[in-house]
């Protein structure tokens, strides 16, 4: 990995274990909070046999798949960047089914979609990271 700049001095250097010691932990915060989200949202579609505003059913269903099963390797880091690609989703429903409405989510706005999104880009790019399945089983995609 490439360091583009050093690392800023602390200004209280007394912190310097406990940092050393809480940052590998902030990656799994981050897959978990997404991939949680992902899974309240698509049990829902679960429980309603997919989701019936889409232009299709297979559509729903794959939107379901991807949120509920994808949101569980998403949490538990397995096939990790393979269901992080839900940014995809959350790309469509940003530009396509809310942008319409303005940015505030209060308003039925891309807001909250949007920002879920990037989260998910986020995590595709970058992974499973420590702590998760993918690093056990040594592959990722």
């Amino acid at each position: 990995m490439i360091e583009l700049a050093r690392e800023p001095k602390l200004i209280l250097p007394i912190l310097k274990r406990f940092y050393e010691f809480v940052i590998p932990l902030s990656w799994p915060i981050v897959r978990i909070a997404c991939g949680m989200h992902l899974v309240i949202h698509g049990w829902g579609k679960v429980l309603r046999g997919g989701t019936m505003s889409s232009a299709t059913i297979a559509f729903g269903l794959f939107l379901t798949f991807i949120e509920f099963f994808g949101g569980i390797c998403i949490t538990i880091g397995l096939f990790t960047r393979f269901f992080a690609a839900a940014a995809i989703e959350m790309g469509y429903l940003t530009f396509i089914h809310y942008w319409a409405n303005g940015y505030g989510w209060r308003t039925d706005g891309y807001e909250y979609v949007m920002m879920w999104g990037t989260l998910a880009l986020a995590i595709a790019l970058r992974g499973g990271g420590p702590y998760s399945v993918d690093r056990v089983i040594g592959r990722e995609l």
